[in-house]
């Protein structure tokens, strides 16, 4: 029997179960869709595409090495598959399951009917520790560590008869960034794809980000280093979340020494992000809708009939006239990465004094995030945005935060060079600056630095004037133990022996932040 193997979001060969699963059965077809009507989605971006063709060479190469051929096919999911299907049928689908952005479901759906009509079996297996049809989040946690102790999939040995082709399908053309609609990007800037360059970042971060980690992840001049940058692979699919659990706490098992050690605390907070990605994600598993609508109901109407453009449009460019949020911005632009905390400023500062609709930032945020995931994405935007109901709003003030994490002003320096000669008394506050400093510099407020679009003090106690009367109301009150059942995290502890975590009792973890720039 003859099978296909359909590449998405997992673009490796190692601990792939749905390979693992085909090698052992049947032959099998290694295909990737590439269908552009996924990359016109708003969430999408030219750096996006790019990342994922050179993921693409790589796992090429990989298969190559393994005596296969990896098709990538151009079209929509179900033509690709149903023209493969003429050219040599096949019984069996294999692929990992994917919690993406609405359009990546309903092709997926698409898909499933396909199998049912075609008479073809589709086995999906767990991508991360995320639960499809899951009936209760008190399963949730156990589920997940079931997952992550799992040994990882080996793939079988294999032979010239393992695999099969059609030489009719290696000849197709994959379209350039530019013929679908993408602006050029330098992706010399960004971290480099495939699976060598996925092992390199995790053994960067166990020689120093790990050390780090602790006390350096939240400031934007520190963060480079310290965090793990990870991120871009797991959400590609290059590494997998398996394997970093394991290595993780297999190099835990082997420190010796205090238990105060910086690099032990450093792995012991990063396995805790890990389990909170899984987490964030299975939101979007459970509730697909909240990439468009309100987490909770209660809050429909908030923002959207108050949205202006214009501020919109001086946030995406930077030009919030807060040196440090447009200083993130622009490195986010840059390199399509920026630490969690930052990117949580970003989202307080459109959701609160600018009060925007999360939906309009989300997006175009996503298509800045190299990284982006859906799962982790809109529930992150939505819990910093204050819209889920169940977490306390988080309002990051910009110019303390500038003050806690860039005290110099060494980063909104770097990144918005108009401020390079503003005295240290003024950095993060330059529209305060007297007219008669401002001549002897020759910088001017409002023609060379931007003043800020609005008086945060006033749009501050606005904005928690609105959120703070709905979030009393009873309808949003009565409709929190809802939300509480379906999406909130309960309550872990952990076995320091094992690393592991244990749950104890269901509460609502209120305020926790993380986001995918680990």
């Amino acid at each position: 029997m003859d099978s296909v193997v359909w590449f998405k979001k997992d673009l490796r060969i190692h601990d792939h179960e749905a390979l693992r699963q085909a090698l052992l059965a049947s032959r099998v077809f290694c295909l990737y869709i590439l269908d552009p009507q996924q990359w016109q989605q708003p969430d999408q971006s030219a750096q996006h595409y790019e990342f994922t063709l050179a993921s693409l060479r790589d796992l090429y190469r990989q298969i190559q090495e393994l005596g296969g051929y990896l098709h990538i096919l151009t079209g929509d999911a179900v033509a690709v598959l149903t023209h493969v299907h003429s050219l040599n049928p096949f019984s069996t689908l294999y692929s990992h399951e994917e919690t993406g952005n609405n359009w990546s479901y309903q092709r997926d759906k698409q898909v499933a009917k396909w199998c049912d009509d075609m008479g073809i079996i589709w086995h999906q297996f767990q991508q991360f520790g995320v639960v499809r049809r899951l009936r209760s989040r008190d399963e949730w946690q156990d589920a997940w560590e079931a997952h992550m102790s799992r040994p990882l999939q080996i793939l079988p040995e294999t032979h010239n008869g393992s695999w099969w082709s059609k030489d009719s399908l290696r000849e197709i053309r994959i379209p350039t960034s530019k013929e679908l609609g993408f602006e050029a990007v330098d992706m010399h800037v960004r971290p480099r794809a495939g699976r060598h360059h996925a092992l390199a970042a995790w053994q960067h971060f166990l020689e120093l980000g790990s050390k780090r980690y602790r006390g350096g992840i939240s400031s934007p001049l520190s963060a480079p280093t310290a965090c793990s940058r990870l991120s871009v692979y797991l959400s590609h699919g290059t590494i997998s979340m398996r394997e970093l659990v394991q290595w993780t706490r297999l190099e835990l098992e082997g420190l010796t020494g205090s238990p105060r050690d910086i690099k032990r605390q450093g792995l012991q907070a990063f396995l805790s992000r890990l389990y909170w990605h899984c987490h964030f994600i299975q939101k979007l598993e459970s509730e697909p809708e909240i990439e468009w609508r309100n987490m909770h109901r209660g809050y429909d109407g908030l923002r959207e009939n108050e949205f202006e453009q214009h501020k919109l449009t001086l946030w995406q460019q930077g030009k919030t006239g807060w040196p440090l949020v447009d200083a993130c911005m622009a490195m986010l632009i840059h390199q399509g990465w920026l630490n969690f905390r930052m990117r949580a400023l970003l989202v307080s500062v459109a959701s609160y004094p600018l009060w925007l609709h999360w939906r309009q930032t989300g997006l175009f945020l996503a298509q800045q995030f190299l990284d982006y995931e859906p799962g982790i994405h809109w529930s992150q935007i939505q819990m910093q945005s204050g819209t889920t109901g169940i977490n306390i709003p988080r309002i990051y003030n910009p110019i303390k935060q500038a003050k806690d994490h860039d005290p110099r002003g060494e980063f909104v320096r770097r990144w918005c060079p108009y401020l390079k000669r503003v005295p240290d008394t003024w950095i993060f506050e330059p529209w305060r600056m007297p007219q008669s400093l401002q001549d002897k510099l020759g910088v001017y407020v409002g023609r060379d630095i931007p003043r800020p679009i609005v008086d945060y003090e006033n749009s501050i106690r606005e904005a928690k004037t609105k959120l703070f009367e709905r979030r009393q109301s009873v309808q949003v009150i009565k409709k929190v133990g809802d939300v509480v059942e379906r999406h909130g995290s309960r309550k872990r502890t952990t076995n320091r022996a094992r690393n592991k975590p244990i749950s104890t009792s269901s509460h609502l973890q209120l305020g926790f932040e993380f986001d995918e720039g680990r």
